[in-house]
């Protein structure tokens, strides 16, 4: 069975409307409707807003930190919080709520929704299509660094506030993270749909909390607020331009989480996040940060304990237990991603078939992925264990970041200059200043690769060669069987001198193109006979999200009793056959799954004395390839009703 196909539909795309949309031109002024936007503007609160909402735990201390030095310390905090401030409007406001977020995918964003999206662009060249496809892996590789970061300093820089109230509970940090983590990876398996419910209550709860103490903090240096002129930034660089240049790589933290603004789309809708932004997020996070700077301006000792000097010392260990639930509501979002992230890449043909469960017959996109699920456990353990302290993972933190930052600028520059119709100039001014910034945070970042930037960098680098490895090595694989195999018009000559043509339906699982399927060849070689009816069943995967229940299915009459169906699934739907050929009785082929027999090629590879790939990366491409799952598992094909035919495919 080849790897699904990635195809480019002609349909337009752009700034389209999204789900939600869709539903307030139905529903419009409608009580209904206002009560389903409060209820997805509370999810996205939980779902959405996790990773950047948490910042404040480390983000101003190591910017402060960073800053310090040879600079007067009331510099240094009013000029982090300029650049903290201008960062959150620059580039999360303006950036990904206002601009990015208009590029949807059929409602859908993410870096590989973002990437299909710029692949469908008008009147750009090859070179311009091989360039976004090489990014969205990297994206996508980058990705799965930050998956792993997130949760690690996220509840690392919670619990660590047990240490602040009393050093006597210093102890106990590392045990208390490291059960914390594994036991939101134990919970996986069961699904959040329940617990999820409480997302958006105790992230509202947080962000009122953050804006609480930060006002409280503010009342009594209400002169923090000058902070919000640029010019406090500028005269950083004036002043101490190296200073302030390696400080951007700890700016960068407050603005982690970019990517889930925008990943998350599709299941919020534009509308409830940019009002959950706007209207909630923002402004807690503004006024603790700019509380964080008062209390630091007042006390600048308490720069190691930034985030806790703003409450008093009553509500000292409710808030680490706020901020710990804060915490393990990040992670599960950045986990959640990553799953999400993974369907959309095997069924994108980048990485191997992976089991994919569904935890909830209800909610949209609860999923678990069992094999990344057990590896984000083993790294995020490991990363805890090996850096030991928010401080130091803080050094770790914003490569990856920034890199899928860039990576979203490029694409969606290509979408304004050829689908929002803005022309390549305006496109290269407005997204050109962007990148300019995402560079500059990028650049800074780098020098924190010896301090433990190398680590996002080693784990992109291993993704990147797993996703490279598996594409290049199926596209060899299915043009050896391709070579090996009989052109079908031939054995459609051929088939009236069949021995034998026994009753019932079969469906054999055929690569794109005119070729015979294995199977199909072994089957006749081994058995001699053909069924009445014989469906060759073809999956192909479109680079958008959904593919309308109309268009699902194509059929095509080859003549003598046989068919050729191709089946169209979006990168975010779990392909399931028998059920897709359920639909063919609209085109005059009415199929009974339970009467059917699904034949299926089972390969066992074996090197080559000269593989194409080179030795490693053939040795690499064996072990994807025997450890993917299984196509009738990862087809639903029904156990009882399948065959599987082997084969040897020198490689």
């Amino acid at each position: 069975m080849t790897e699904p196909q990635i195809i480019a539909p002609d349909t337009s795309a752009g700034g389209g409307d999204d789900a939600v949309s869709r539903l307030k031109s139905a529903n419009a002024g409608s009580h209904h409707f206002s009560g389903r936007q409060f209820a997805l503007t509370l999810g996205a609160l939980g779902v959405v807003f996790g990773d950047i909402g948490t910042s404040p735990l480390y983000a101003m201390r190591e910017t402060v930190l960073a800053t310090g030095g040879n600079i007067a310390h009331a510099v240094a905090i009013m000029g982090a919080l300029s650049l903290i401030f201008w960062s959150l409007i620059i580039v999360v406001t303006l950036k990904y709520v206002l601009l990015i977020m208009r590029a949807d995918n059929n409602g859908e964003g993410g870096v590989l929704a973002l990437a299909a999206l710029a692949h469908r662009s008008p009147r750009i060249g090859r070179n311009i299509k091989n360039m976004i496809g090489v990014a969205a892996l990297v994206g996508l590789a980058l990705f799965y660094g930050d998956g792993m970061l997130t949760p690690a300093i996220t509840v690392l820089s919670a619990v660590e506030g047990l240490g602040v109230g009393s050093e006597s509970f210093e102890h106990l940090v590392m045990p208390l993270t490291l059960i914390i983590l594994i036991g939101i990876f134990v919970m996986q398996s069961r699904g959040t749909a329940k617990i999820g419910r409480v997302f958006g209550p105790v992230m509202a709860i947080w962000f009122l909390v953050l804006a609480t103490l930060g006002l409280l903090s503010i009342v009594k240096v209400p002169g923090i607020f000058w902070a919000i002129s640029p010019t406090y930034a500028a005269a950083l660089f004036f002043h101490e331009p190296w200073t302030a240049f390696v400080a951007l790589g700890s700016v960068v933290l407050a603005v982690t989480g970019c990517e889930a603004l925008y990943a998350d789309m599709g299941h919020f809708g534009r509308k409830p996040i940019q009002r959950a932004w706007l209207y909630i997020v923002l402004p807690s996070l503004l006024l603790n940060y700019f509380g964080q700077g008062a209390a630091l301006l007042l006390n600048p000792n308490l720069t190691p304990i930034a985030f806790y000097s703003v409450a008093p010392a009553w509500a000292h260990y409710p808030l680490v237990l706020l901020a710990t639930a804060a915490g393990v509501i990040a992670s599960q979002a950045v986990i959640s991603g990553v799953f999400s992230m993974t369907r959309q890449a095997v069924q994108l043909g980048r990485l191997p078939r992976m089991e994919i469960r569904h935890t909830s017959a209800t909610v949209y996109g609860q999923i678990y992925v069992p094999m990344v699920n057990i590896l984000l456990c083993i790294g995020v353990v490991l990363i805890v264990l090996i850096f030991r302290s928010s401080g130091n993972l803080a050094a770790a933190y914003g490569i990856a970041v920034t890199g899928v930052m860039a990576i979203d600028t490029f694409h969606v520059s290509i979408v304004a200059a050829r689908q929002w119709k803005w022309g390549v100039k305006l496109a290269i001014l407005v997204f050109g200043l962007f990148a300019l910034i995402d560079i500059t945070f990028f650049a800074s970042n780098s020098l924190k690769i010896p301090q433990g930037g190398w680590l996002p960098i080693v784990i992109a680098m291993g993704v990147f060669v797993v996703m490279e490895t598996w594409r290049i090595g199926r596209r060899a694989h299915v043009e050896r069987i391709r070579n090996e195999s009989m052109p079908l018009d031939l054995f459609l000559e051929r088939a009236d001198k069949t021995p034998l043509r026994v009753a019932g339906t079969a469906v054999f699982m055929a690569a794109r193109g005119r070729a015979v399927p294995t199977a199909l060849l072994h089957n006749l070689k081994h058995n001699k006979v053909l069924h009445e009816r014989v469906i060759l069943a073809h999956v192909e995967v479109e680079d958008t999200p959904i593919v309308p229940k109309e268009k699902r299915i194509e059929v095509k009459k080859l003549g003598k009793g046989f068919f050729a169906v191709t089946i169209r699934h979006g990168f975010f739907e779990t392909p399931d056959v028998p059920e897709a050929l359920k639909e063919a009785r609209r085109q005059g082929i009415a199929i009974d799954v339970d009467a059917t027999t699904f034949f299926i090629g089972h390969e066992t590879l074996v090197p080559d004395a000269n593989p194409v790939l080179g030795r490693w990366r053939t040795w690499l491409y064996v072990r994807l390839a025997t450890s993917a799952l299984s196509p009738a598992r990862f087809y639903h094909l029904p156990p009882n009703r399948v065959v599987e035919l082997g084969t040897q495919v020198t490689i």
